[in-house]
């Protein structure tokens, strides 16, 4: 029976080792998306603009939404929440699909001899290259309405890093359990629906209610979304400590999550 490494060296030794496969995936990835439509890739652009427009009238228009009590610009509190969608949509697009990730590749499991672990990598990847297509809208925006972005925007990849360990090592876990248990994927949707509103996107943590606010600090997306909107809102530079904490602990769970994936990935087959 083969003998899958479940070391944190393996993690770095298979990403660098497939490298080549994971690029030529993540291209697949993302140009089959949107293969045989008329838009083609403009729809990664469109989506996250028209869905913009959509929560800012709901709250900003309709709910009369304010981002903080003196403010009474709408596009000051539509830049804000997309910049918090930015980090959601990441997170949100990665975790949905982790628990179909091996269902829906059958074929890699039972046919051929493929590196299983990168499926999540692939996954990461292109949610981060719509990321950036989003990123790229919110800062056309910015520089619209308020001017050169903050060169704080420099930081941003120092934030990412850590948050995508905890990406990968939750999406290494639930494409294991989606295998053995199919009722995953509709759980984590909605766990993903409800972390949408119980985090910071469509308003600040300080409305939160000083009582409460250790619960919403609870939420991992709460420290990485805060940051975000720091570094490219309001031209403040990262906390490093608070990073190197979230990097200790996400690195962990990475690990956990592989090491959980590569000890149960010798039963896929029998399950499939």
């Amino acid at each position: 029976m083969l003998n899958f490494p479940a070391t944190p060296r393996e993690i770095t030794a298979s990403l660098w080792r497939n490298r080549s496969l994971i690029n030529a995936s993540i291209k697949r990835e993302v140009l089959g998306r949107y293969r045989g439509s008329m838009m083609g890739l403009f729809w990664s652009f469109f989506n996250p603009m028209f869905m913009l427009m959509v929560y800012t009238l709901v709250f900003s228009v309709i709910f009369q939404a304010r981002w903080s009590a003196g403010s009474v610009s709408k596009t000051e509190y539509a830049l804000l929440l997309f910049a918090g969608l930015l980090i959601f949509n990441i997170f949100a697009e990665c975790i949905n699909r982790a628990p179909s990730l091996i269902v829906g590749n059958t074929n890699y499991v039972k046919k051929v001899v493929f590196p299983l672990e990168i499926l999540p990598w692939v996954t990461l990847g292109a949610a981060l290259f719509h990321g950036l297509v989003s990123l790229s809208a919110w800062l056309i925006a910015y520089m619209i309405f308020f001017g050169p972005p903050h060169v704080t925007l420099l930081y941003l990849p120092l934030i990412i890093l850590p948050f995508g360990l905890f990406i990968m090592g939750l999406s290494w876990a639930l494409a294991s359990l989606g295998v053995y248990l199919r009722d995953v994927g509709q759980f984590i949707s909605l766990v993903t629906t409800a972390l949408m509103f119980l985090s910071p996107i469509f308003y600040p943590a300080s409305a939160v209610p000083e009582n409460y606010r250790y619960l919403l600090f609870m939420n991992p997306l709460t420290p990485i979304i805060e940051q975000a909107r720091d570094l490219l809102f309001w031209g403040k530079a990262p906390d490093f400590a608070m990073l190197g904490v979230y990097l200790l602990i996400t690195s962990v769970i990475a690990w956990l999550g592989f090491a959980w994936f590569q000890k149960t990935r010798k039963g896929f087959a029998d399950v499939l």
